[in-house]
């Protein structure tokens, strides 16, 4: 590892040049990770370290290589070859003379004599986007990733205080924000990574350690800065600048306070406040505009992995960014190709001989355009684990709200899921999350009470089902009293007071709107909202959930949804000439009914004996007015589809065939039609439209 940093090194001292910035982030980078390998080494380590400080300072000051550092940085080029090649044979170093210290140009970047903290900067980010869009670009898609580092080991420090490698991946990411930013002119980020990097090196010094009241303010710090990143993402996007200032004084008040007393929980200097409109003239703390535009940022800095320490080599990067747009373009391609080979297929079979080179090649043509199909379905799909995280984060900052004690854990959090299932499954496990923290699990005194531990836990647990991914909340809370769901129904009038339903029925009337059991409303629940939004989203994704409880022992909630969007398992029917396609996820049996299986009830109209269950029928043809198709049920078809938590019987009548079928979106004009969710182009040809249950007998 020394070796190969060492020659990528000496690449970037031929490169460099003074008064410019090219190989000057990488240097650093490279520097410090030398100085981690080279620790159990001083007379290596320490004049790594010493050049290291040299850059770090022009990285502070977003200064290009001036001639003391450039020959700083070849003369331990030229130290380090003999040096390591010393080392490998056992010999004894050759002398290093010190690097002469030098005064670099004077930059104001501290308050008056008066005043005593750090620099308040409130000012818009100036992002020079004509001149720094490619550098912004590289910036940006680093920041995220950085970012999402960040919170993640905070979390874990959160747990173990002591964990050196989370707490060194933490730093270097904020390092490597602070240092790029300063770099691009982005004063008030960086100004305020500075400060929470200078907060995180004491920890990693021993002079500190971190509690939930320091790891606090540094997700806070966190959260600013991604405010100002997803002002970048704006910029780079819509060409829009920023508007707004994201305010940070405050933020860096209280990581100052921290650091001069770790114990003692700072005053907020200020109250933060959301985005404020920008003052017409904001007065930033000056900084030297000498940053060349032709820099180079590192699209993957060299850095150690959090949880592994080992560091990342040169081109070890398996990944390559690209635009979602693209993914959806090829998504449609391969759509389009699937229907155009399933319609070739159908050309064949008419021909009839299955013998001929032509039928040899169309199943070849199927074989590839299946491949194809599963490769490009498998560019959607995402891991879970930012989701979850985001829970993480969520439990964390409620239960400390609720004064509950939680241990929150994730499985399965590298589970790949289609990437519109990951955007829209957050808000659902949002309002979950809160309320297994505020209704479910009890306050420490209360389980100690009822002789369950102190802590609470709560997991989120991932994991595939067949064509299916499925996401388990579970929670060893009080559970879900079904008697007391009843008669607060039975109050609200939703159930009749003599009503007979299951206790699976019972259960989903929580996902009810304005239904609630909580006894207060809070500033997180008790309002009757949140668990219907829960439901529709879920439905919306073609999905369902299902509730598993035991008074006094806990909840399950268990979401089933597809793994893609793109492409689904169909059940093509044919009502008269009309085709319709009925997603199988919800499709239970279909069958030929018998006649005395078959009867009116007074009040719910036709229904169907099914294994000793009373289900309604609805005729598919009356419901879209479609003339000429079957109305003796015996001799169509019922097929026994699954609606929320009931069954419901829909006649139609014949079942063509079971494939897989691309979706099609019927445009603006026919959107939100009910019962409908969308279209797709058969083998032979024709167009079927593919059916939302839910929607469909909500009509």
């Amino acid at each position: 590892m020394l070796e190969e940093a060492f020659n990528r090194l000496a690449s970037e001292s031929i490169l460099a040049q003074t008064g410019g910035d090219e190989g000057l982030i990488p240097a650093y980078s490279l520097l410090s990770d030398m100085a981690d390998a080279t620790l159990a080494d001083a007379s290596l380590h320490e004049p790594i370290v010493e050049l290291r400080k040299k850059l770090d300072g022009l990285l502070d000051t977003a200064r290009p290589f001036d001639e003391e550092s450039l020959n700083g940085l070849r003369r331990l080029v030229s130290w380090l070859g003999p040096a390591l090649l010393a080392v490998q044979q056992n010999r004894p170093l050759p002398v290093w003379s010190h690097i002469a210290e030098s005064k670099p140009a004077a930059v104001s970047m501290a308050l008056p004599a008066e005043q005593d903290g750090p620099v308040i900067v409130e000012c818009l980010l100036d992002l020079n986007l004509k001149e720094n869009a490619e550098l912004l670009a590289e910036f940006h898609a680093e920041a995220i990733d950085h970012l999402s580092q960040i919170e993640s080991s905070l979390l874990i420090l959160d747990d173990k205080p002591d964990d050196r490698d989370a707490l060194n991946q933490i730093f270097r990411s904020f390092h490597t924000i602070k240092g790029v930013s300063g770099f691009l002119q982005l004063t008030p980020m960086h100004t305020l990574t500075h400060e929470v990097e200078s907060l995180l090196d004491l920890a990693r010094t021993g002079k500190l350690r971190l509690n939930p009241t320091i790891i606090t303010a540094i997700l806070e710090s966190r959260d600013a800065v991604q405010t100002m990143v997803a002002q970048i993402t704006v910029a780079l996007e819509q060409g829009k600048l920023p508007s707004t200032v994201v305010p940070v004084g405050h933020l860096m008040r209280k990581v100052k306070a921290l650091a001069a007393n770790p114990e003692k929980t700072p005053e907020p200097a200020s109250t933060p406040v959301p985005l404020a409109p920008a003052p017409e003239k904001s007065a930033p703390v000056a900084v030297p505009a000498s940053a060349v535009a032709g820099a180079v940022v590192p699209a993957a800095p060299v850095h150690a992995a959090a949880s592994t320490g080992e560091a990342k080599g040169a081109g070890s990067s398996s990944t390559v960014r690209v635009n979602t747009e693209k993914l959806d373009s090829l998504m449609n391609v391969v759509g389009e190709l699937v229907i155009v080979q399933s319609q070739i297929s159908e050309s064949g079979r008419v021909l009839g001989d299955a013998n001929t080179p032509l039928a040899r090649n169309i199943a070849q043509l199927g074989r590839i355009t299946k491949e194809l199909q599963h490769s490009a379905m498998s560019l959607r799909l995402m891991p879970i684990k930012p989701t979850f995280q985001k829970m993480e984060r969520l439990a964390r900052d409620l239960s400390r709200d609720f004064g509950k004690k939680v241990n929150f854990s994730t499985i399965g959090d590298d589970t790949e899921v289609d990437r519109t299932v990951a955007e829209e499954i957050s808000d659902p496990l949002v309002h979950m999350v809160r309320n297994s923290l505020d209704h479910g699990l009890e306050l420490p005194e209360v389980r100690v009470a009822a002789g369950k531990p102190e802590i609470g836990e709560l997991s989120l647990k991932a994991y595939h089902q067949g064509s299916h991914i499925i996401i388990e909340l579970r929670d060893d809370g009080r559970g879900i009293d079904h008697v007391r769901i009843l008669q607060k129904a039975v109050e609200k009038g939703m159930v009749a007071a003599d009503a007979v339903i299951s206790r699976d029925e019972i259960l989903q009337l929580i996902f009810a709107p304005g239904f609630s059991t909580a006894a207060k409303v809070t500033a997180v629940s008790g309002r009757g909202v949140g668990m219907d939004v829960v439901r529709r989203n879920i439905e919306k994704l073609r999905g369902k959930v299902e509730i598993e409880t035991e008074v006094g022992k806990g909840t399950v909630f268990r979401i089933k949804l597809p793994l893609t969007m793109a492409i689904i398992d169909g059940l093509v029917v044919r009502v008269a000439q009309d085709r319709f396609i009925l997603p199988t996820t919800s499709v239970q049996v279909a069958l030929r009914p018998a006649r005395e299986a078959l009867t009116i009830v007074q009040g719910r109209g036709e229904v169907l004996d099914h294994r000793g269950r009373i289900v309604p029928i609805h005729r598919l043809h009356r419901k879209f007015n479609i003339p000429g198709a079957i109305e003796n049920p015996c001799e169509g078809i019922i097929v026994i589809v699954e609606y929320g938590d009931r069954l419901v019987a829909l006649m139609v009548d014949e079942m063509v065939s079971k494939q897989e079928v691309v979706i099609k979106n019927l445009g603006g004009f026919l959107a939100n039609l009910p019962g409908i969710a969308g279209g797709a182009i058969l083998g032979d040809g024709h167009i079927a439209l593919i059916l939302d249950t839910s929607s469909l007998f909500a009509a």
